[in-house]
């Protein structure tokens, strides 16, 4: 297989001028020390053969090899035909919160705000590399987090959202208009909104399903979740002796947040209680995390352990042999 190196500090290379320079030195060095002799006929010598002349130079030898593999180590050599399978968390979430009236209904524990607030928090604490933020709405919407890897601070701001903070009612539209266009320029790989509501759009300027089609045009998928039990669900009403609570029914708009998320390639849930919603935020998790998970990133890899190992044998080697075998060659 092509290995294709490169390096990550190539100035280093300039030692080997240093190198040369050693080099011609002890060559120098080696003429001006040996000495010759004048002889008639070299008939008597043809006998005589020694190794000596040679093995004087394997020292030098292998200390200059050593020597060069050190300059090769500190140029930091990389290879960039290896390509490996990671799970890239590149992911940019904005999650759309309905903070209407009807959001303090008790057929959640304690109520369907109070739990999609802590529920949603545990759903923020295990995607830690994600940047994620925070879009409310009920009559009105407004950002309360942009998008942030900060998430102590994010999971603040979302446990200090209370019904009640804007005026009141339902702007799906708006509150997904709102997300959209918080997290419509992010490079990320994959980009989602997760909106949550437990009525029927009756207020605000723009129409759900333009909000969706916006959303589609962005790639933005969308996963719709609606929150409140089947049926009756007790609710706080405003009496002259204070807040009571009356069965009244639950009112989802479940096919326009099922157009929603087919629109834009997401999925809808159905929250009854508090476990059906912790399992939405686990399915919800699970879809994104397999959707990268077969994701390749072409990655290099450090290849200067390999020179630095070959340098210790070779220096170990020089050692060895100057301390035994060669210890009395001049």
């Amino acid at each position: 297989m092509y290995m294709d190196y490169t390096f990550a500090n190539p100035q280093f290379f300039w030692l080997f001028i240093v190198l040369a320079a050693l080099v011609g030195w002890y060559l120098w060095r080696q003429n001006r020390l040996n000495p010759y002799m004048q002889v008639a006929s070299v008939e008597g010598l043809k006998g005589v053969r020694t190794a000596r002349p040679v093995l004087r130079h394997v020292l030098f030898a292998l200390r200059m090899a050593a020597f060069t593999l050190i300059i090769v180590v500190l140029a930091r050599p990389q290879s960039s035909n290896r390509w490996e399978s990671v799970t890239t968390e590149g992911i940019d979430i904005v999650m759309a919160l309905d903070i209407s009236g009807s959001m303090l209904a008790r057929d959640f524990d304690p109520d369907r705000l109070g739990a999609a607030k802590r529920i949603s928090t545990q759903f923020i604490s295990g995607r830690p590399n994600d940047r994620i933020g925070l879009v409310i709405f009920s009559g009105e919407s407004f950002t309360q987090c942009p998008l942030t890897t900060d998430h102590t601070s994010l999971i603040n701001l979302f446990n200090s959202v209370h019904s009640g903070m804007i005026e009141d009612g339902t702007a799906i539209g708006l509150g997904l208009a709102n997300a959209v266009s918080r997290i419509k320029d992010s490079d990320a790989f994959s980009k989602v909104i997760i909106l949550l509501t437990d009525g029927v759009n009756n207020r605000g300027s723009i129409d759900p399903m333009t909000a969706a089609d916006i959303a589609k045009t962005f790639g933005i998928r969308v996963y719709t979740v609606g929150i409140g039990t089947r049926g009756m669900a007790p609710h706080p009403v405003q009496t002259p002796f204070g807040i009571q609570y009356r069965d009244m029914p639950t009112d989802i708009d479940e096919d326009l947040l099922k157009e929603i998320a087919k629109m834009t390639d997401g999925a809808y849930f159905r929250a009854t209680d508090n476990n059906a919603l912790v399992k939405v935020y686990e399915e919800i998790d699970q879809m994104e995390k397999s959707k990268i998970s077969v994701q390749e990133h072409h990655k290099k890899s450090e290849e200067y352990m390999k020179f630095a190992i070959a340098a210790a044998i070779l220096l170990f080697l020089e050692i060895l042999l100057r301390y035994s075998l060669l210890r009395n060659l001049p």
